[in-house]
């Protein structure tokens, strides 16, 4: 592990001054952290500041950043406007990184910065990843992958650094609760983001909230709601199911139902 926390290093140097695209993740705070305490303030995070990025993880990412002590900037992406990111494809993500790159090597440009990097690590399969095409394209570099660090490996040197962040389960976008096909729009995601801070004041710790198009439940017009959430919390959500269904209803959801099967990480 030491061998990989020195070869990250170097890795960081060679690219300095560099910008990080950082989303609070696991990976990114690790990156950011690591590129902080290497190159000071040659070293800057970039974080989106998406209509799919729930508002409570934009704060929490930003406190995050303030007590690792780096530097990040919030940069508005519109991909959204982009109707091929909206009509929700297989590849939606690429448009998203596509969306974010571009915004990032304009600031780079403008601050002469050597690279741009984001925190793919060593277990991301790159082929399953649109994100990666779009990395390859911009030529954005992946620091924790070339030094070979695992996700375990990831999470071993955060805890090893005291970040907050060493344990924290994987939170993909808003837009990933929209199935593949549904549009993604504004109201959709308000609807995700609404219904899963429901359900996260029940004290679920790993979950989703899955969105169904109001034509699919036939609702009247109100979207419906599949919740899913982790083995280790099954019991507890069908203890509350009634209430929880009853408060994302009153919320403004159709049909809502639980997902008898535990989410799958």
């Amino acid at each position: 592990m030491l061998h990989k926390e020195r070869l990250l290093e170097e890795i960081l140097r060679r690219h300095a001054p560099l910008l990080i695209a950082y989303s609070g993740g696991v990976d990114s705070t690790l990156l950011l952290a690591v590129a902080h305490r290497t190159l000071g303030r040659n070293a800057t995070g970039i974080i989106a500041d998406s209509p799919s990025l729930p508002r409570a993880s934009l704060a929490e990412a930003l406190h995050v950043a303030e007590g690792i002590g780096a530097s990040v900037e919030v940069v508005a992406t519109t991909e959204l406007e982009d109707p091929r990111y909206a009509e929700n494809p297989m590849n939606r993500c690429y448009f998203c990184k596509a969306e974010l790159f571009t915004r990032m090597d304009q600031v780079a440009k403008e601050r002469k910065s050597a690279a741009i990097a984001y925190g793919e690590n060593a277990d991301d399969p790159a082929h399953l990843r649109p994100g990666s095409v779009a990395a390859a394209e911009f030529s954005v570099i992946a620091p924790l992958k070339e030094a070979g660090l695992t996700k375990a490996d990831v999470r071993a040197l955060s805890r090893k650094l005291g970040l907050p962040t060493a344990d924290a389960p994987a939170q993909p976008c808003l837009s990933s609760r929209i199935p593949h096909g549904t549009p993604v729009t504004r109201e959709a995601l308000d609807f995700v983001e609404r219904g899963e801070a429901i359900v996260r004041q029940f004290g679920f710790k790993v979950f989703r909230v899955r969105y169904r198009a109001p034509e699919a439940e036939g609702e009247l017009g109100r979207p419906g709601a599949r919740i899913q959430v982790d083995s280790g919390e099954m019991t507890r959500l069908e203890a509350t199911r009634h209430t929880v269904i009853a408060a994302l209803s009153a919320s403004g959801f159709g049909r809502v139902e639980i997902d008898p099967e535990p989410l799958k990480r």
